[in-house]
């Protein structure tokens, strides 16, 4: 299961939803885009040690998926389907959505703008 910026965040604040669904997934990798915006988000926290101690933790136990020539190419195909369907989602989704095409696997997302893109599964909480 690849893990959305709004998961990785619910996770940290411990949500009961958000952690039965994490500790129920085969595994788990984080984009890093994800990453980028969990760090831009608690660069601007009160708590920000206490979140960076917290991830420093979990990218010791979980696979971060990086940005390469194969996930460029499902990006493309991603972006010109939600094009000609009129949906458009953020730009940094599009890149989530091209991993989990290249990955084969799910996003855990609140964002629901995850359904408009075909063959991504989308669990939420």
């Amino acid at each position: 299961m690849i893990v959305d910026t709004n998961a990785l965040s619910a996770i940290a604040e411990a949500e009961p939803g958000a952690v039965a669904v994490f500790k129920e997934a085969e595994s788990i990798a984080i984009p890093v885009i994800v990453l980028g915006e969990y760090f831009f988000g608690i660069a601007q926290s009160r708590r920000r040690l206490e979140h960076e101690a917290w991830i420093a933790h979990v990218l010791r136990t979980f696979l971060v998926l990086e940005i390469n020539v194969e996930t460029a190419a499902r990006y493309a195909e991603v972006r010109l389907e939600l094009k000609r369907a009129g949906k458009p989602i953020p730009q940094n989704d599009m890149w989530i959505a091209a991993l989990c095409r290249e990955h084969a696997m799910p996003v855990l997302s609140r964002d629901r703008h995850f359904e408009s893109v075909k063959g991504l599964e989308r669990i939420g909480w």
